[in-house]
């Protein structure tokens, strides 16, 4: 008893010693006693230039999500073209493979874990009412083989009741975003009223599921890509504001799937008028982008392209601790 009284203390004592607080030291309010990050960290803003930026093939105007896997990068159209293509760094195509068995309703982002591709078929802006979203589940072997086996993961959003046809743009049920952790799927939703993403989650197995709504962050931008370090507990998302203002943001030091309970910063890119679309790391220090041609003449003439950014002054700290 008396041993069982001295470990309850200690546990006691322990805990009472946690001081909670901001633990980035790159924070304007960090703690250097705190012991518990409570996600309370806010930081100065910040703008990023890439290292360099390369055009990419007229094949691939529509690039809307970017993986890296087996040494390339991956994109992809968003609009009937079902190729999947691999990029070097440079943004030079290397690698086409079709997926001749699927439909391409409107892709809009590339995911991956340890042994599938996962595509999402949730484009949702024209008018907010489609009720045939899915992710291709695709079995990473098989596709590099180029005999891809697919499955289908289907879903509605468990907080939409209302189907009614809205005008292009106006949905706050459009993704374009999402990452797989574990046996789980989270969708970052692509707010056009409000500028913000909910967070949804669903089971990553083939079948008809439902979307269950975990949480919302007000990014004051249209999130269109994701990549995920799940063993460093970091997610950058990317998009642009309406103005066409492209940003990353990053969420890290969280707990378990709790996304917002670490820390947040949003950053913001210096390129001119960029629809981004796709974000891809490897070691989440160095960061692939890719924006979607955009000409609107005689005023906007954007070309489709890859850029490369250095994120170490930033994460550096974090993923090296």
């Amino acid at each position: 008893m008396k041993v069982l009284r001295i470990v309850f203390i200690l546990i006691i004592n322990q805990l009472h010693s946690q001081v909670s607080g901001c633990t980035d030291a790159l924070a304007k309010n960090y703690n250097p006693k705190a012991t518990k990050n409570d996600g309370s960290c806010f930081y100065q803003n910040l703008k990023i230039k890439s290292q360099y930026s390369k055009k990419l093939s007229d094949s691939i105007k529509e690039t809307s999500g970017l993986i890296d896997f087996s040494n390339l990068i991956w994109t992809h159209n968003d609009d009937h073209d079902k190729t999947i293509y691999g990029l070097d760094s440079l943004g030079i195509i290397k690698k086409k493979i079709i997926l001749k068995n699927a439909t391409n309703h409107d892709w809009e982002e590339i995911s991956q874990d340890s042994s599938h591709i996962y595509i999402g078929d949730f484009g949702n802006n024209y008018s907010g009412n489609r009720t045939n979203l899915q992710i291709l589940k695709i079995e990473k072997n098989s596709f590099l083989a180029e005999i891809p086996k697919i499955e289908i993961i289907s879903f509605t959003y468990s907080d939409q009741n209302d189907f009614t046809p809205l005008k292009p743009n106006k949905t706050n049920f459009d993704c374009e975003s999402f990452i797989v952790s574990k046996d789980s799927i989270y969708l970052f939703t692509k707010q056009w009223k409000s500028s913000k993403t909910n967070i949804y989650s669903l089971p990553n197995q083939a079948g008809n599921h439902i979307a269950t709504y975990k949480s919302t962050l007000d990014t004051k931008g249209l999130v269109t890509g994701a990549t995920y370090l799940e063993n460093k507990n970091l997610i950058v998302l990317c998009g642009y504001t309406k103005l066409g203002k492209p940003f990353l943001y990053l969420l890290y030091d969280f707990k378990n799937q709790d996304f917002l309970s670490g820390n947040k910063r949003r950053i913001s890119l210096k390129l001119p008028f960029h629809q981004i679309e796709g974000i891809a790391t490897k070691d989440g220090l160095h960061y692939y982008l890719t924006n979607e041609a955009l000409i609107r003449k005689p005023v906007i003439n954007i070309e489709q392209q890859l850029h490369y950014l250095d994120l170490s002054s930033v994460l550096g700290s974090y993923l090296h601790k």
